[in-house]
C-alpha cells in the first residue's frame, strides 16, 4: 500500500466536499452534474442570488460555482457578499461565462472569485480546477481546526479554576473597548479580542500544584509560573494566523519600568496590545472574587491600577484612558467588535488527555 502524503489526507473523497452551482439555466447546472458525475461531490443548486444566500445560511459549502449572469443580483455582486461575510469569506468561487472578454476575468478576480472560466467548458480542465480549488479549501479547513483546538484549550485551561470562569470574556471585552477608544484598525481590534482568550494558554504546562497553590511560590516555582508567557507563545507560534497574537502572550506581564518578564521591556518598547491587554487583566483579576479575597469595586480596582502606575509598572496614559472609559455610562460603545469563537464540546475530552499529557 502506498504511504499516505499530506495532500492524500487533505482531500480524499470520501470526505465528500459540497459544491453549490449558482445558475439561472436548467441546462448549465445539468452540465455540470454530468461533468462531475464521477467524482465523490455532494451537489447543492440554486437558480438565483436570493437562492444562493439562503443555502449558505443553512448548509456548510466547501466550493461555489457561479454563472456571471444571474437575474436581479449579477455573479460579481454575489461574489462580493460573499466574500464579504466572515462565515463565507474563506469558501472558493469559481465564476463562469460565456461572454468573451479579459475585462470580465479582471472584474471577477476583482470582485474576489478564485478561478474564473469562459464557455465553453473543457471537462478535464473543469475537473482540474475544481480539484485544486477543494484541496486549498481543505488546506484551510485544517488550519481552522487547529485554531479552533487552541480556542477549546484556552477555555478548558479557565474553567479549571471555578473563580476565572468567564474570565476570558471579560477581558477580550475590555481589551477591546480600550483598544476601540484608541482608534485601532478592525484587525488590531480582533487580535485583542484573540489575545483576550489566548494569552495564558501557556498555563497548559504547569501543574495544578502551582497554580492552585494557596501559599507563596518558591523561586522555583515562581520560575516556571513565568514561563507560561514563553511556552505559550511557542504553542501558538506554528499558527500564521495567530502571528499577531504572539507579542500579546509573551509580553503581557512586561512592566513599564522594565521590572516584568520574559523580556525586560521597557516603556513603550512592550508591544501597545500587550499594554492594553495588562491592564484588562489586572483590572478584571482585582472586580472578580477569588479563593483567596474578595471582589473589589471598579472605583477600588481603577485606584489600585493607579497605585501601580505610581509605582512605574503601568503606562499611564492607557490607565488613565481606561478609568475614564469604565466610568463612563457609554463603555458599550467603544466595545461592539466581537471575534465569534469556536465551540470546544466536541473536543474537550482530548483537551483533558492533552494537558494530562502535558503536566505529569
Amino acid at each position: 500500500m502506498p504511504a499516505r502524503t499530506a495532500e492524500s489526507v487533505l482531500w480524499h473523497p470520501a470526505n465528500q466536499p459540497t459544491i453549490l452551482i449558482v445558475d439561472y439555466q436548467d441546462i448549465n447546472r445539468r452540465l455540470l452534474r454530468a461533468m462531475l458525475k464521477h467524482e465523490s461531490y455532494r451537489i447543492l443548486e440554486a437558480r438565483r442570488a436570493d437562492e444562493a444566500l439562503k443555502v449558505l445560511l443553512g448548509e456548510h459549502v466547501d466550493l461555489i460555482i457561479l454563472d456571471l449572469m444571474l437575474p436581479e443580483m449579477s455573479g460579481l455582486d454575489l461574489c462580493r457578499r460573499i466574500k464579504a461575510d466572515r462565515r463565507t469569506q474563506l469558501v472558493p468561487v469559481l465564476i463562469l461565462t460565456s461572454v468573451q472578454g479579459v475585462e470580465n476575468e479582471i472584474a471577477s478576480i476583482t470582485s474576489g472569485a478564485d478561478e474564473f472560466l469562459t464557455k465553453p467548458l473543457h471537462h478535464a480542465v473543469v475537473r482540474t480546477r475544481i480539484r485544486a480549488l477543494l484541496r486549498n479549501k481543505a488546506a484551510i479547513d485544517s488550519l481552522e481546526e487547529a485554531e479552533t483546538i487552541l480556542f477549546a484549550l484556552a477555555q478548558a485551561i479557565e474553567q479549571r479554576d471555578s473563580y476565572t470562569a468567564g474570565h476570558c470574556e471579560r477581558l477580550a471585552h475590555h481589551a477591546v473597548m480600550l483598544g476601540n477608544a484608541l482608534g485601532l484598525s478592525q484587525v488590531e481590534l480582533l487580535t485583542l479580542h484573540r489575545g483576550g482568550y489566548l494569552h495564558d494558554i501557556g498555563k497548559v504546562g504547569i501543574p495544578d500544584s502551582i497554580l492552585f497553590k494557596r501559599g507563596p511560590l518558591t523561586e522555583e516555582e515562581w520560575v516556571l509560573m513565568r514561563s507560561h508567557a514563553t511556552k505559550g507563545e511557542e504553542i501558538c507560534r506554528p499558527m500564521k494566523s495567530l502571528a499577531l497574537v504572539l507579542p500579546i502572550i509573551r509580553n503581557h506581564h512586561e512592566r513599564w519600568d522594565g521590572t516584568g518578564y520574559p523580556d525586560k521591556l521597557r516603556g513603550e518598547e512592550i508591544p501597545l496590545p500587550a499594554r492594553i491587554l495588562q491592564i484588562s487583566d489586572i483590572y478584571d483579576a482585582l472586580t472578580t472574587k477569588r479563593s483567596y479575597k474578595p471582589a473589589l469595586n471598579s472605583e477600588e480596582a481603577l485606584n489600585l491600577l493607579e497605585s501601580e502606575v505610581q509605582r512605574g509598572w503601568r503606562d499611564p496614559e492607557l490607565v488613565a484612558l481606561f478609568r475614564e472609559l469604565c466610568l463612563s455610562p457609554r463603555q458599550s460603545e467603544f466595545s461592539d467588535v466581537l471575534l465569534p469563537l469556536p465551540e470546544n464540546g466536541t473536543i474537550q475530552q482530548s483537551l483533558e488527555n492533552m494537558h494530562r499529557g502535558l503536566t505529569e
